[in-house]
């Protein structure tokens, strides 16, 4: 089994900003050691008749066709604005100074 040191740990909860004790370290050590393991046992199987995949599911885009229509009249629905200024909607500032 390929562990970890505990300085490795410690280094990569320093960037990922994490607190660890000790105790942690060396347990998270052991722990990303075998699962740095698995991932070199996967390097044994052989893949070469299978076809690269980014989902195991094929996807198919469900989107509609992208036809310009018609929008609403400007004047009705200028009616439904509360405030209203040479045709656009009039909204309070958001940035004070």
């Amino acid at each position: 089994m390929a562990k970890l040191s505990k300085e490795e740990v410690k280094h990569v909860a320093k960037l990922a900003r994490l607190a660890i004790t000790e105790e942690e370290a060396e347990k998270f050590a052991e722990q990303l050691g075998a699962i740095t393991d698995f991932a070199v046992q996967l390097n044994e199987l052989d893949t070469t008749n299978v076809q690269p995949t980014t989902h195991v599911l094929p996807l198919v885009n469900v989107f509609r066709e992208d036809v310009a229509v018609k929008g609403l009249d400007r004047d009705v629905m200028m009616k439904n604005v509360k405030e209203q200024q040479d045709g656009l909607v009039k909204v309070p500032p958001i940035i004070k100074d």
